[in-house]
């Protein structure tokens, strides 16, 4: 299959959208936990016999970390922009799409996997969007929350999808589909 330069901008740009969202949830879990941040505050002040509560240390944890997730913000916008052009692509590009009933079980399944992670996409950006702006909204507060719990549930689909998909694609390339990395990067049709 040859791809159009702008299912390529888009696949790409999607690629680092999406590792942007799954880097700053991995920070936001590891390295710049309130929870665990907030221990180490608490610990090293009172070493230096500043003593804080730990609603505080709560508050500076969370300053801390406050500008890396902007960025998630962020990212979660162009994730939506990039929703928004991807169904203006399978709408007007033809060559996107091929008939469901000529591709083998395997393909069948590869498709099958896109449109869920496309729907678990859409869903990731529609949720996001309702905690983002849930005052706006009128969502009530407990709502937005029930959503977050959701919207974090359900990124595990994303967080499985990736790597599957990187790998998918080695094997592919390795195997039956020689040359699909590189068609994915010039265009040319695979061998």
């Amino acid at each position: 299959m040859k791809y159009t330069v702008k299912f390529r901008v888009w696949h790409w740009l999607n690629a680092i959208v999406v590792i942007g969202l799954l880097g700053t949830v991995f920070l936001r879990k590891t390295f710049l936990s309130w929870r665990i941040n907030s221990e180490i505050l608490m610990t090293q002040l009172s070493d230096m016999g500043v003593v804080i509560t730990a609603e505080q240390a709560k508050i500076l944890a969370k300053a801390v970390r406050a500008g890396m997730w902007e960025w998630h913000i962020i990212f979660g916008y162009a994730l939506a922009f990039l929703i928004i052009y991807r169904i203006c692509l399978f709408i007007k590009d033809s060559s996107l799409t091929e008939s469901f009933a000529s591709l083998t079980l395997h393909k069948k399944a590869v498709k099958i996997s896109y449109y869920v992670i496309y729907a678990t996409l859409i869903f990731m950006a529609l949720s996001g969007l309702a905690i983002h702006f849930h005052k706006e909204l009128q969502i009530s507060k407990e709502l937005a929350g029930s959503i977050k719990d959701i919207h974090e549930i359900v990124f595990y689909v994303v967080m499985i999808f990736v790597p599957l998909h990187i790998a998918g694609v080695i094997i592919a390339d390795a195997t039956d589909e020689n040359g699909v990395i590189s068609t994915m990067i010039n265009g040319k049709k695979a061998v």
